[in-house]
C-alpha cells in the first residue's frame, strides 16, 4: 500500500502514545512526538517504509498549524498586556538569541549556526503553556494574560526568522539581499490584505451561500496552502505564506467559522509533523552527546527563566509574576521545529545541530510540566501570606459581590441572561475565559470576570460563598460537570441550573449535583414544532396547548424529584382545568361588529371571554361593550361541550345559529 499503510501505521501508533500522554496528564504533542521515535529509523523496530514522504506530508502540517494560529489571532489579545507583549517580548527574544549564540560560540559552531541556535531557542511553547495553565487553574489570572500576550507575540516574530534567517547561509550575504527578502515579504502582505479585504470575502460569501460544508473546507484550505505554495515559489517560505493567509482571513466575516472546520484537518497533519519530528530523533544521538545537550538544556531552561523574568520585573510586574513566567516559559517551542526545517533544508545548519536543538525541544517540553508545577507552590503561598493573585475583570459593582448570580460562560446563552438580570437589576458575574467573548461582554457593560470557571480560585474570586444561584451554559458536558463539583466543595446547597445536549447527559449532571438541566435543543424543536403547526394553520390556541403537552412529556420524567417543578406542573393543569381556547372569530360569524353584551355569549354557549388579541395587541377581561371583530383572537373559558358551542357561533353565519 506504501504512503497509505506508512499514514495508517503513524496514525495508529500516534493514536497509542497520545492514548498514554493523555492518561498522564501530559501533551498530545509528546505522545506524537513519541510515536516517532518508535516509528523512526534510529530505533530498529518497527519502522515505515517512506520516511520522506511522511515528512512531505509534515510540511502541510506545519502549514496549516500556522494558518491555524494566523485564524485565531487578533490584536484584541494583546491589549490588556501590550506593552510587554510588543515591547517586552522582542528584548526577551533578542537576549535569548544572544544567549544562544554564547552556547553555539562555546560548543564551537559557526557565527550563522549559533545564531540559529540563538533563534531556534528563543520561542516557547504556546500549546502546552496553555493546557498547564489549564489544568494548574491559572486561566484568567494576570500570570497567564502576561504569558499569553508574549507567547502570541513571538508567534508574530517568527515569521520575520522564517524569512531573514535562510538568508544568512549566502555567502554574498549583505544588506541589499535582506532588504530584498523584506520587501518581498512586505509585499505579499500587502497583497494578502488586498486579496483579504476584496476579493476572498466575496468568493467565500459565494460559496456560504451554496450550502455545501465540504466546499466551504475545500476552499479556506486550498487559500491557505495556495499562499503557501505562491510564497514558495517566489522565494519565501511554505509556511509564512500560509501564516498570512490566516492572518488576513481573521478580520473578515468568515474567519471563526474557517477556523472551527480547519481545526480537524490541522490536527490531523499536525499529528504527522510532530510524529515526524519524533522519527528525526537518534537516541544514539542522545547517548553520544549526553554531556553536551544536559549543557544546552540547563543553560537554556536557566537563561530563559532569569530572562523572562527580569522581563517582567522591567515592565513593574511584581508578586509571583515573574516567577511564574520564569517556571512556565523556559521550554522550547514547536516553531523550532520548523525552522529548524526550514534550516536543514535550506542547508543552513547541519544535521548535528538540528539533532542537538530537537533533542533539547523535546527534553524541555517533558520538563514543563515538572517545573512549572511549581508555580502552584507559589500561588499557595501567594494566597496565604499576600493574598489573591489579581484577576482581570470589569464593570464589577463598587460594593463588591454578594447574594449574586455567576453565569459560567459568555457566550449566545450566557450573555442573553445576564442582559436580562441586568434589566432587572439583579446582580451577577459573568466569567469567560475566551477572549473575544470576554472583550464583547466587556463592551456591553456586563460584569464579567476574565478565566476558567471550573478552577477553585476564579470561582472564589467570583465570590462563590455569597452567590445565590449558578448559571451553567457552557455546553461540554465535562466542564460542566467539573465546574459543579467545585461548587459543591463551597456550598451543597447552592442551586445550579446547566444545559444538555442530549436526555442521556443529564443522569451524569445530577449525578454531579445539577439542580436542573436544561434542553436548549428540544426548546428549539418545539419553537420549530409550534412554527410548522402555524404555517399548517391549526388554531394558534391548539398550538399553544400541543407545545405545553410535548414539554411536559418531555421533562415531567426527568424532575420527579423536583418539588418545584411539580408546583408547576400543577399550575399548568390548573390552567388546562380551567379550559382556556384560543378561537379566531370568522367574517360571517354572527358575533362579528357586535358588542360582547349584545351576543349574549355566555347564555348561547356558556363560556366566558377573558381576552381578545386584535392586530397583535392583547386586551385582558374585555369590557361588555367592547366589539368584536373579524379575525379577532378570543380567549374563553368553560367546559368542552360550552367550547365546541362558542367555536360553532364564532364560526358560522347568523342563520347557521339559532
Amino acid at each position: 500500500m506504501g504512503i497509505a499503510a506508512d499514514i495508517i501505521v503513524v496514525i495508529m501508533t500516534a493514536f497509542f502514545f497520545g492514548l498514554i500522554m493523555q492518561k498522564l496528564g501530559q501533551p498530545l504533542i509528546i505522545g506524537y512526538i513519541l510515536a516517532g521515535v518508535f516509528l523512526g529509523p534510529h530505533t530498529g523496530g518497527i519502522s515505515i517504509s517512506s520516511t520522506q514522504d511522511i515528512q512531505k506530508l509534515a510540511e502541510i502540517g506545519a502549514a496549516l498549524l500556522l494558518f491555524a494560529i494566523g485564524l485565531e489571532f487578533t490584536l484584541k489579545d494583546l491589549k490588556p498586556v501590550k506593552y510587554i507583549a510588543l515591547i517586552g517580548t522582542p528584548i526577551q527574544l533578542i537576549l535569548t538569541i544572544l544567549l544562544g549564540y554564547g552556547i553555539g560560540h562555546c560548543l564551537g559552531f559557526s557565527w550563522q549556526e549559533s545564531l540559529w541556535l540563538g533563534a531556534l531557542i528563543s520561542t516557547s511553547n504556546t500549546m502546552i503553556t496553555l493546557k498547564l495553565l489549564k489544568n494548574n487553574g491559572w486561566l484568567g489570572t494576570l500570570s497567564s494574560k502576561v504569558m499569553i500576550g508574549m507567547l502570541i507575540a513571538q508567534d508574530l516574530a517568527s515569521v520575520p526568522m522564517i524569512i531573514i534567517l535562510p538568508q544568512l547561509n549566502n555567502p554574498e550575504l549583505d544588506l541589499s539581499v535582506l532588504a530584498i527578502a523584506a520587501l518581498k515579504a512586505a509585499g505579499l502582505i500587502a497583497g494578502m490584505v488586498i486579496l483579504g479585504t476584496r476579493l476572498l470575502p466575496g468568493i467565500l460569501r459565494h460559496i456560504a451561500r451554496l450550502g455545501s460544508r465540504e466546499l466551504f473546507l475545500l476552499a479556506i484550505t486550498a487559500i491557505g496552502l495556495g499562499v503557501g505554495f505562491i510564497t514558495y515559489q517566489i522565494g519565501l517560505s511554505f509556511a509564512f505564506g500560509a501564516f498570512a493567509a490566516g492572518l488576513v482571513l481573521s478580520e473578515s466575516d468568515y474567519g471563526n467559522q474557517a477556523l472551527n472546520d480547519i481545526m480537524p484537518l490541522r490536527d490531523l497533519f499536525g499529528l504527522l509533523f510532530f510524529t515526524s519530528v519524533g522519527m528525526l530523533l537518534d537516541p544514539e544521538f542522545l547517548l553520544n552527546y549526553a554531556w553536551q545537550i544536559t549543557l544546552v538544556v540547563i543553560t537554556v531552561s536557566l537563561g530563559k527563566g532569569l530572562i523572562f523574568s527580569n522581563v517582567a520585573k522591567l515592565f513593574k510586574y511584581g508578586n509571583v509574576i515573574p516567577m511564574a513566567l520564569g517556571l512556565g516559559l523556559f521550554q522550547v517551542g514547536e516553531f523550532s521545529f520548523v525552522l529548524s526545517q526550514v534550516g536543514l533544508s535550506t542547508g543552513s545548519i547541519s544535521h548535528e545541530l538540528y539533532s542537538l536543538v530537537l533533542t533539547t525541544t523535546i527534553l524541555t517540553m517533558v520538563l514543563t510540566p515538572m517545573v512549572s508545577g511549581l508555580t502552584s507552590r507559589l500561588y499557595k503561598l501567594k494566597k496565604q501570606y499576600l493574598g489573591e493573585i489579581k484577576l482581570e475583570n470589569c464593570n464589577i459593582p463598587s460594593g463588591g459581590l454578594g447574594k449574586h448570580v455567576i453565569i459560567a460562560g459568555g457566550g449566545h446563552v450566557g450573555f442573553q441572561i445576564g442582559q436580562a438580570l441586568r434589566k432587572m437589576s439583579m446582580p451577577f458575574v459573568i466569567i469567560e475565559q475566551e477572549q473575544r467573548r470576554f472583550e464583547q461582554v466587556k463592551t456591553a457593560g456586563l460584569s464579567v470576570m476574565y478565566g476558567d470557571a471550573s478552577q477553585e480560585s476564579i470561582l472564589s474570586a467570583a465570590g462563590l460563598g455569597k452567590a445565590t444561584l449558578m448559571i451553567i451554559t457552557i455546553p461540554a458536558v465535562i466542564t460542566a460537570r467539573e465546574i459543579t463539583r467545585q461548587v459543591r466543595q463551597v456550598n451543597s446547597e447552592l442551586d445550579i441550573l446547566a444545559r444538555s445536549a442530549s436526555s442521556e447527559q443529564v443522569d451524569m449532571l445530577k449525578s454531579a449535583g445539577v439542580t436542573d438541566v436544561i434542553f436548549p435543543e428540544y426548546e428549539a424543536g418545539l419553537e420549530m414544532t409550534r412554527q410548522s403547526l402555524l404555517r399548517l394553520h391549526v388554531p394558534a390556541g391548539e398550538v399553544q396547548r400541543q407545545t405545553d403537552k410535548i414539554r411536559h412529556e418531555l421533562y415531567a420524567h426527568l424532575y420527579d424529584d423536583n418539588h418545584d417543578y411539580q408546583l408547576l406542573s400543577q399550575l399548568r393543569n390548573a390552567e388546562q382545568e380551567f379550559d382556556l381556547q384560543w378561537v379566531k372569530l370568522n367574517e360571517s360569524s354572527q358575533l362579528a361588529h357586535r358588542l360582547i353584551n349584545e351576543s349574549d355569549v355566555r347564555k348561547l354557549t356558556g363560556v366566558s371571554i377573558v381576552g381578545v388579541v386584535r392586530s397583535g395587541q392583547l386586551t385582558a377581561n374585555p369590557n361588555p361593550d367592547f366589539v368584536l371583530m373579524p379575525d379577532d383572537m378570543i380567549a374563553i373559558i368553560g367546559s368542552e361541550s360550552d367550547r365546541e358551542s362558542f367555536v360553532q357561533l364564532a364560526s358560522s353565519n347568523p342563520e347557521a345559529v339559532e
